[in-house]
């Protein structure tokens, strides 16, 4: 025999979570992207004061003289500085900045800043992706627990998202290009500012952005896309590779992954590529669900969505980019150069993230700082088990024009307690990003990776 109430109250509880996993935009929703939202669901208009101005689309092409292969030249070059945040005019604008980012001002007084520009509202995706988000903006729906997603491809599932765990899947199936191929490193530069360069060469084939993707085949596959990535320096460590399979369902097949080690010569099975175990030659200083913000499965936090609320974040950051620019004019003690780096006003979503009880991460809490234009996570906060601040991440994004999408083109995770910081994604060295490629899946194999360590 049962206790009627505590019955009745269980089943309601089970009733309304279960409305809240299966919420889905209402037409009127729907009806409001391309009008007064954007075709992915950001707030068209400025704000009061006109510091953010309307989003008329983007950038919606490339500037006079561009070639495709070119670093990206600055579409905002004459911009001025309108002014500049340090520790003398800190307290003014405080509550333009996140936790996170005051903390860098508190940890390195003298030498950190942030040069502030006019905003400019410049992300921007290709139409079929604007006509998927809508399409398909009524069916999409996470899976229990949020550890994954159906009933929807290539847009941004939720444009008008209800709670966190439909915020952060935006962020993981932001439109990121079809078939692409990234030349880079990453440096780790020590408290006094010695480093050396890790480069990488890294393949990736999103099938969930792909043109003719559809659900019922993305369910079929289970797979969100595809990654290959080989460390081509230094010498001890060229030729380790990695290659992962994420996957829409982790419930059903959490994410597949494989590594191959030259000592060893052989690709292994790697389920530990997942959650907080080390990045990829990293120190130490991210976490494998680090990685572009945040990837992976989101099953081991509680997922809230605070609200939005305007902030000073990087953003069109061509300067920061440039190919005029060496490596040793962005690394230095403490933090990245921030004469190179742009700040704007922008409005973001701020999603906060719970160590759920019983899981186990080196990381209690992180808050997220999306963009409303584009979903990319742009500030992390990030604290450890003690509730205090860990980590700040802070990713640099520009509009890649010649797709176009919004996407980073450094990543940079500042580790408070070291006083170090790695800086992911330097490619002002290197060739550009080459968003024309046609892999196919045979390049995602066991097999391939194997070839892909011992060239």
């Amino acid at each position: 025999m049962f206790r009627k109430p505590t019955f009745i109250a269980a089943t309601i509880i089970t009733m309304m979570s279960a409305s809240s996993a299966m919420a889905k935009m209402s037409p009127d929703e729907v009806a409001r992207l391309g009008k007064d939202l954007t075709p992915i669901g950001a707030e068209k208009a400025g704000n009061a004061d006109g510091s953010i101005p309307a989003w008329n689309g983007g950038i919606t092409a490339p500037p006079a003289g561009y070639e495709v292969g070119m670093h990206h030249p600055d579409p905002f070059a004459d911009d001025k500085v309108l002014f500049t945040i340090d520790k003398s005019n800190l307290d003014k604008y405080k509550s333009l900045l996140s936790p996170g980012q005051i903390a860098l001002f508190e940890t390195y007084p003298d030498t950190f800043k942030m040069n502030i520009y006019p905003t400019r509202r410049s992300a921007s995706y290709p139409q079929f992706v604007y006509d998927a988000t809508k399409k398909y903006a009524t069916t999409a729906e996470l899976i229990e627990g949020g550890n994954g997603i159906k009933n929807t491809a290539v847009g941004i599932p939720f444009p008008v998202p209800k709670n966190g765990l439909e915020a952060i899947w935006n962020h993981l199936l932001r439109f990121r290009g079809l078939s692409i191929a990234r030349y880079g490193g990453q440096a780790m530069p020590t408290e006094s500012g010695d480093y050396n360069i890790i480069g990488f060469d890294e393949q990736l084939l999103v099938k969930y952005s792909a043109t003719d993707a559809t659900p019922e085949a993305l369910q079929e596959s289970n797979i969100l896309f595809k990654f290959k990535q080989r460390v081509t320096e230094p010498a001890r460590l060229a030729g380790t590779a990695l290659l992962v399979h994420e996957t829409m369902d982790q419930i059903l097949t959490p994410r597949q992954a494989w590594t191959y080690n030259t000592g060893q010569r052989r690709v292994r099975r790697a389920p530990n590529v997942a959650y907080d175990a080390p990045g990829t030659a990293s120190d130490s200083l991210r976490t494998t669900d680090d990685f572009d913000m945040f990837n992976g499965s989101p099953n081991r936090y509680d997922w809230k969505l605070v609200g939005k609320k305007e902030m000073y974040i990087p953003y069109n950051s061509y300067k920061l980019h440039s190919d005029k620019l060496k490596y040793e004019d962005i690394l230095m003690a403490g933090h990245i150069n921030p004469e190179h780096v742009r700040y704007e006003k922008h409005r973001v979503w701020v999603v906060e993230a719970n160590l759920k009880e019983g899981t186990r991460h080196i990381y209690k809490k992180r808050v997220f700082y999306i963009d409303e234009d584009s979903w990319q996570i742009h500030v992390a906060d990030i604290y450890d088990n003690r509730d205090q601040m860990y980590r700040v991440a802070m990713a640099h994004g520009l509009n890649y024009y010649e797709v176009p999408t919004h996407w980073s083109t450094l990543d940079v995770y500042y580790d408070l307690n070291s006083r170090r910081y790695l800086a992911i994604g330097l490619d002002n060295e290197e060739d550009m990003y080459d968003f024309s490629q046609s892999f196919n899946d045979n390049e995602f194999t066991q097999g391939a990776l194997r070839r892909e360590g011992r060239r």
